[in-house]
């Protein structure tokens, strides 16, 4: 079984208001667009297939900045959708057919607080070979029905009545079929695919839906949703630490934060041997868990024989980036006897402000003794600690 996606972006979401404020999937909540946060929800689940998001054909801009740096993107295929919801994913299913999907998960890009367990009952349901699959919600307000005169008719029982909510899901080649028919027949007037499905006569099973799922329908739903992830977000600021040192041996000098600095000794390593900026990659690599220098430039590997430590740096900055971090400052401390690092400090920090993209003010280089201690105290070394600090899109969690 292969679950294919298929997202609805197509609506002008006229009841949301604020027309100036775009489309209501594109709206920010929580400092990011309703419409990421619901793709990144079916992008991370392990066992979604291919991804098809319907959009109005004037929204390719909008959905390309709303969904820049995401995840996975790459999986997503875009397609036109129509004048109505039941139109575009009509139109999703045509695109999906022709993936390996053999069934579908259809949801609405306005529901951005799906979570993956929900996910999972909708996908055990299709996998116990149901024809479909629809999480609900028990009614719990009192219903009543009105009558033409503006007057309370009669109180409905609430027994065995049920909200229902997205995704959706059913063997992709018979709810497309079902589509198919109500568009030959131009049956228009269905509200959900569930409704379809059971006017073709497919079996869907109701599995529980989550409480958390709304939709995001009025300009107060998009309110009450950015006050409440805003209140509840934490910035992604992580730290990372890194410690290097290498052996000197006689020579005409050392390379620190790539600053070459006259000298009687030189460090002894695989490649240029600057300790101060393997640390600093150590310590990048540390946010992301991206593993240590050893694990991208192994020792054995001769083409790092010599090299200038720059290109490890750069190396772990663009991990960061492609992560989805911002570097906001690095700090280097130098342990040495000799050389003096003063005289060098600004050409050190200059070097780290260039390689990693960041301004002046954000790179810190720092030195002292060992106090004549230890292999440093003798001169037998140079060590390096490093801190780095970057902050991740998105929030902690």
């Amino acid at each position: 079984m292969t679950i294919g996606i298929v997202i609805v972006a197509a609506g002008r979401g006229e009841r949301a208001g604020a027309p100036e404020e775009g489309p209501k999937q594109y709206r920010p909540i929580g400092g990011r667009p309703v419409i990421a946060r619901t793709l990144e929800c079916f992008l991370s689940w392990p066992r979604s297939g291919p991804v098809v998001v319907v959009t109005h054909p004037d929204d390719d801009g909008l959905f390309a900045a709303a969904t820049a740096g995401i995840a996975n993107v790459e999986r997503v295929v875009t397609t036109a959708g129509g004048d109505t919801r039941q139109r575009s994913v009509f139109e999703g299913l045509r695109v999906l057919s022709g993936t390996d999907a053999t069934h579908v998960m259809i949801h609405d890009a306005a529901r951005p607080f799906c979570d993956h367990a929900l996910l999972d009952r909708v996908a055990d349901a299709l996998a116990a070979g149901e024809d479909g699959a629809l999480p609900l919600m028990p009614v719990t307000d009192t219903l009543k029905r009105g009558s033409a005169e503006g007057l309370v008719h009669e109180t409905v029982p609430r027994a065995g009545l049920y909200s229902a909510q997205t995704p959706q899901g059913f063997h992709l080649a018979s709810i497309r079929a079902a589509h198919e028919k109500a568009a030959a027949l131009r049956r228009g007037d269905f509200t959900d695919d569930a409704s379809i499905a059971e006017w073709a006569g497919l079996a869907v099973r109701m599995v529980e839906g989550s409480p958390d799922n709304i939709k995001l329908t009025l300009k107060r739903d998009i309110d009450l949703a950015d006050e409440k992830l805003s209140r509840r977000a934490l910035p992604d600021v992580r730290t990372g630490n890194g410690y290097d040192v290498h052996q000197l041996e006689p020579g005409d000098g050392v390379t620190l934060c790539g600053v070459f600095i006259p000298h009687d000794q030189t460090l002894k390593g695989h490649s240029d041997a600057d300790v101060a900026l393997h640390a600093l990659t150590d310590a990048l690599l540390a946010t992301c868990g991206a593993g240590d220098i050893g694990d991208h430039f192994p020792p054995s590997d001769m083409q790092w024989k010599g090299a200038p430590s720059k290109i490890f740096l750069e190396h772990a900055a663009k991990i960061v980036r492609e992560h989805g971090g911002t570097i906001m400052n690095a700090d280097v401390s130098l342990i040495a006897e000799a050389p003096k690092i003063g005289p060098h400090r600004q050409a050190m920090r200059e070097n780290l402000a260039a390689i990693l993209g960041i301004s002046l003010d954000r790179c810190s280089v720092k030195a002292t003794t060992n106090e004549k201690i230890g292999f440093v105290g003798r001169r037998e070394g140079i060590a390096a600690i490093a801190t780095a600090t970057v902050v991740y899109r998105g929030e902690s969690r």
